[in-house]
């Protein structure tokens, strides 16, 4: 029997690799902009064309290379970051690997421009399919000039999962950004389709901040600097009433890398505790320096996940850090400064009693998205018996039950008579009414709210429990779909028309959708760059909501559906939905409960809402009475 085993060649063995390091447009601008940014660059642009799908260029002012290092650059594992295992524990570089030129060789077109200063000429390298068809000397500035063309064209499997061009750029921009952020001193520019998307001189922190989300963030941020001897946090954390129903402003960096790390989001929100409105996130801006060897940043192929040796430390010493910030400019009156002294042995002394661990926080019960794609499905067609088997179901409703007569003992007949029950409820509606009175012979018809979220509606065999924000969601999202069929929609027009200024990503996926935002009834039009004026908005929601507000959410949840591969119909009209929906807290007067209920039931698909929670539960008299019953 012949040997089966052997060794795959290098240019299948490349495309592999690829798979890991390079997985969209936005991981070669990841790495090309990280490479630049060791070469030591001060001047770094980034040119986008079809959002990556036919070129990504990045050119710096960097050291540049040798033809030598130019052409061991697309050798994998060829790097001048380490020389041994050791220097891992010592990285303060971006890159280290040495596998992204040669990944992005394996499934691109790619072509290579470099100069050290000291030469007079340089090389021009242009590889595809990990093979290099020309290597020759050129006239070009000095540093280097990478264009990665024709993604995956050789990998039709991987060029066909992308996502559409607004969602591919969004992931660009958002890699640039972190890459921005992380340093204010160097000049970035971003130009996609010839059009110049950022602009952001070199400066401080704060003055990035400021051309990167707007001169209005000034005012809404408040510094964080502190110090110990294991580390130092510095950056910028929002003011809570400016806070935001998306996650799409908070960033960590450690050592000037950009990480993801819900553990650390879970220490911030801790210290916000109380601060905040219901289901909002702040902005934060927040760096880490610690020492490499404390850290280890290679445990993820894009190094946006990392460890720290002692994680309650860091945990403890964000979350006081935080308060602290916002205790200093006011935004937090009620702190008890006496109790957060002695910040250094404070963060030593209570790190094991008051910060859960991070498995501790994986282990607890997870945080479950309200956008879950295998929860989905669209709404069936409505049926003409759909709103005649409701009313079976309500049947009784409005008939009078006949009320058992009670045998009262003789002995304690006249006090029953003079005396009638109370007690205090927790359903007492907001008009005042804290009573139930027990002595009342007809049954109460009218729905009423549990701590304003919940209603309560009678029905024959016993009462369902109604989530009034699930409900109102379902109800909202199978209107939306019909009037974005249709083209129904009626637009409100404004007095004063109110201006919207959005960030590049932002403003690149509105203008992909705004003609069928309108269609719910806005009038929304461009203004230039990243402005849009609001001329109008949907009829019902005139004087409701603050359409700023209600723009802002409804570009929130717009973006954490794209990733549920919806059609843009359903999830404009699922982020409307949510956006528009009544929420948990609201009161409601009986009539709107009615109302609600109704327009429940005439629903196609009334028994969940778009994002997969039920919207309501059926008690029955008999299980209730089972619970009642004493043991024997």
């Amino acid at each position: 029997m012949t040997d089966v085993i052997q060794l795959l060649p290098d240019a299948i063995a490349n495309q592999i690799a690829a798979g890991e390091v390079i997985q969209r447009p936005a991981s070669v601008v990841k790495e090309l902009m990280e490479n630049a940014i060791d070469a030591g660059s001060t001047h770094i642009r980034l040119i986008v064309k079809e959002a990556g799908r036919s070129l990504i260029q990045v050119v710096d002012n960097g050291c540049g290379m040798s033809e030598t290092d130019a052409r061991m650059s697309f050798e994998r594992h060829a790097t001048s970051k380490i020389r041994e295992a050791k220097d891992l524990f010592a990285i303060r570089t971006m890159g280290f690997r040495g596998e992204a030129l040669a990944s992005m060789a394996a499934v691109a077109h790619v072509e290579m421009r470099t100069r050290r200063q000291l030469d007079d000429l340089g090389v021009r390298l242009v590889v595809e399919a990990s093979e290099v068809k020309v290597q020759e000397a050129c006239q070009c500035n000095a540093g280097t000039s990478i264009s990665v063309k024709n993604l995956f064209y050789n990998v039709p499997a991987r060029r066909n999962f992308l996502k559409s061009n607004p969602v591919e750029m969004r992931h660009i921009i958002d890699e640039f950004l972190h890459l921005a952020l992380s340093y204010p001193d160097l000049f970035f520019s971003l130009h996609h389709n010839n059009e110049e998307l950022y602009h952001l001189p070199p400066g401080n922190l704060r003055q990035r901040l400021i051309a990167v989300f707007g001169k209005d963030y000034n005012k809404k941020v408040v510094p964080v600097t502190e110090e110990t001897d294991a580390l130092r946090l510095e950056g910028f954390v929002g003011k809570p009433e400016f806070s935001k129903k998306g996650r799409g402003e908070q960033f960590f960096f450690a050592n000037q890398r950009y990480i993801r790390s819900n553990y650390l989001h879970h220490a911030v929100m801790t210290a916000y505790e109380d601060l905040l409105p219901k289901e909002t996130y702040p902005f934060y801006v927040l760096f880490i320096d610690i020492d490499p060897a404390r850290i280890d940043i290679n445990v993820h192929p894009t190094k946006q996940e990392i460890k720290f040796d002692d994680e309650r430390l860091v945990y403890n010493y964000l979350r006081v850090a935080v308060r602290h910030a916002l205790g200093r400019h006011s935004v937090m009156p009620s702190l008890d400064f006496d109790q957060e002294q002695g910040f250094s042995m404070r963060i030593g002394s209570s790190s094991e009693e008051n910060s859960p661990t991070l498995d501790e926080l994986s282990a607890s019960k997870p945080a479950t998205s309200s956008f879950r794609g295998d929860s989905y499905s669209p709404p069936a067609p409505p049926r003409k018996e759909a709103l005649r088997q409701w009313e079976d179901f309500y049947k009784g409703l409005n008939q009078e039950e006949e009320v058992e007569d009670v045998q009262v003992p003789e002995a304690d007949a006249a006090t029953a008579e003079d005396q009638t029950l109370t007690i205090g409820s927790a359903w007492a509606d907001d008009a005042g009414e804290d009573k139930l009175a027990l002595g009342s012979a007809k049954p109460q018809r009218e729905p009423y709210q549990i701590h304003s979220t919940y209603i309560v509606s009678h029905i024959k065999s016993g009462f369902l429990l109604i989530d009034q924000q699930a409900a109102h969601e379902r109800i909202l999202f199978e209107q939306y779909l019909q009037v974005l069929e249709q083209q129904s929609a009626v637009s409100q027009k404004q007095l004063f028309p109110r201006t919207l200024t959005l960030s590049p990503a932002d403003a690149t996926i509105l203008s992909a959708i705004l003609d069928q935002v309108n269609l719910l009834g806005f009038d929304i039009q461009s203004f230039g760059g990243n402005t849009f004026v609001i001329n109008g908005i949907p009829a019902e929601l005139a004087g409701k909501k603050d359409e700023i507000a209600l723009i802002e959410t409804l570009m929130d949840q717009y973006k954490a559906n794209i990733e549920l591969k919806l059609g843009a119909t359903e999830n404009i009209a699922r982020a409307m939905a949510r956006s528009a929906a009544i929420r948990r807290g609201q009161s409601l007067t009986v009539t709107e409960m009615q109302s609600l209920i109704d327009r429940l039931f005439a629903c196609a698909t009334p028994y969940k809402s778009p994002s997969g929670r039920f919207c309501f539960v059926t008690y029955e008299l008999d299980d209730l009475a089972k619970r009642f019953e004493g043991s024997n």
